[in-house]
């Protein structure tokens, strides 16, 4: 029975990890992180929803974030020294999803010192997981999209929706 989190010695695909930006070598590690699959149910307390009917859903509801997204932020939130690069799917089962997150120690000085991967030292990047900065937060956000189809996406939903809803009241109109 695999646990809900565990560091590895390597990582079991390591085809995918090194795609991913995976290198043997110190301050680079591997978690598996597990996370349930299926719906969100809504946490309330006896199955109450105070408000209107509309917003009265319990059981059919879906997460925002996907699966991989919300198996690297159990990672990153565990491990608070470390930044997350990347992550692969490994496993399933009838109850659990199952990833590999590849991690970086941005003070080990084999990192801080590798042209190639010392950009994840920079203090922007701390928890790129909690942020959708990630490739699998990405994918949830909908950045996956390219021109005309992610034009309402960019630089995010939230932004788009502030900037359409925003009442501008030029001097000549």
């Amino acid at each position: 029975k695999w646990a809900s989190f565990s560091p590895l010695p390597r990582p079991s695909r390591p085809d995918k990890a090194r795609r991913l930006g995976y290198k043997a070598k110190q301050g680079v590690v591997v978690y598996r992180a597990r996370v349930r699959r299926g719906g969100r149910k809504r946490p309330v307390s006896k199955g109450i929803v105070y408000g209107k009917p509309v917003t009265q859903g319990i059981t059919k509801l879906k997460p925002k974030r996907n699966a991989q997204a919300r198996a690297e932020e159990k990672v990153g939130r565990k491990c608070g020294g470390l930044r997350v690069l990347n992550s692969y799917w490994v496993n399933e089962d009838s109850s659990y999803k199952y990833f590999e997150v590849i991690c970086v120690d941005p003070q080990h000085n084999a990192i801080r010192n590798d042209a190639r991967m010392n950009w994840i030292c920079n203090p922007q990047h701390k928890h790129r997981e909690l942020r959708g900065l990630t490739s699998a937060g990405k994918k949830h956000r909908g950045l996956k999209a390219k021109g005309h189809l992610g034009h309402k996406r960019r630089p995010s939903e939230r932004a788009v929706l502030k900037k359409n809803n925003q009442v501008k009241l030029r001097r000549y109109r």
